[in-house]
């Protein structure tokens, strides 16, 4: 698909949805926040969508996080994807023109267009370059916007997809006026008193498996009711357990309120998680991946994921 059809539909679009996806992540919400204003710019009908109710608070800092809608808008002619790496995770059935902007490896090209780069480190990234390609003015609103989404995605520029590319999008998005003190500030330093205690427990809790190869994180909602905690809030400790040197997957496995089981999936260089997150009908990326698993029985869920992992070492 070449870009130059996407510009031309934008052009012609009469209302446009910038959607961001389920629970939606820094990457996602900043990159729809950079083409919100990109819509802006181009004096477009613009809405901004997102099926979660409950935003991180952490990121309430970006640019027109509080023009949100969970409701989809009537009358618009064209949506925009921004880090969806699959239909689902839009929220929402569209029966109008997609745009789909995605980096995962697990993106099957659902859009009507579609610009999946997987060798990107986020989809700010995918962005930036679109924007770069085809001339498009980053302002200080998308320059801060598209750091924030590089950063987190980045893991603060400490991910093993961190290369020259990375460094000089960030060294040109300061030079055009990101913010990037405030993107440091709630990105990658904010955390509530409740994540930390919540931090604390998983960590006590947590169990080692295979010679100490495999980190296991097991949270369920009476947990999450303890601290006062957010889906988000577990995220920390299943990154931090990865940092230690015997262990090769963090695996995280937390009770929804709906008595499903949310499965997340991290690993180093040389384990693709994603694998395993698509035998269960998920995905991601190949150190970076999830699924979701109907039923609420986490110790035996916990057993059947732990042989996979196992054989995949």
């Amino acid at each position: 698909m070449k870009q130059q059809e996407i510009i031309e539909r934008i052009q012609k679009a009469e209302h446009v949805v910038v959607i961001a996806h389920v629970n939606p992540d820094a990457d996602s919400l900043s990159s729809a926040s950079a083409v919100y204003t990109y819509m802006l710019k181009l004096h477009k009908k613009v809405s901004f969508f997102c099926s979660s109710k409950n935003i991180d608070e952490k990121l309430k800092f970006l640019p027109w996080v509080d023009k949100i809608k969970n409701s989809f808008p009537s009358g618009a002619d064209l949506a925009i994807s921004l880090d969806c790496g699959s239909y689902a995770r839009l929220g929402v059935e569209l029966d109008i023109d997609l745009i789909n902007f995605d980096h995962h490896q697990s993106n099957d090209n659902y859009g009507t267009y579609n610009i999946v780069d997987e060798s990107a480190i986020s989809t700010t990234q995918v962005l930036f370059d679109f924007f770069k390609a085809n001339g498009i003015e980053i302002n200080r609103k998308i320059a801060t916007a598209l750091y924030a989404g590089l950063i987190d995605d980045s893991s603060n520029f400490s991910s093993h997809k961190t290369d020259h590319r990375v460094f000089d999008m960030a060294k040109e998005l300061c030079l055009l006026g990101a913010d990037s003190k405030s993107c440091n500030s709630f990105v990658s330093q904010y955390m509530s008193l409740s994540a930390y205690r919540l931090k604390g427990a998983m960590m006590l809790d947590m169990q080692l498996y295979a010679n100490g190869s495999i980190a296991v994180l097991c949270v369920d909602q009476k947990m999450m009711q303890k601290y006062g905690a957010k889906a988000s809030d577990c995220e920390a400790a299943l990154e931090e357990a990865l940092h230690l040197p015997t262990v090769k997957i963090a695996f995280l496995l937390r009770e929804n309120k709906n008595m499903s089981l949310k499965a997340s999936l991290r690993s180093k260089e040389d384990i693709d998680v994603n694998a395993i997150a698509k035998h269960f009908g998920g995905g991601g990326h190949p150190h970076a991946a999830g699924f979701t698993l109907l039923g609420n029985d986490m110790q035996k869920a916990a057993q059947e994921i732990i042989t996979l992992l196992k054989e995949s070492i």
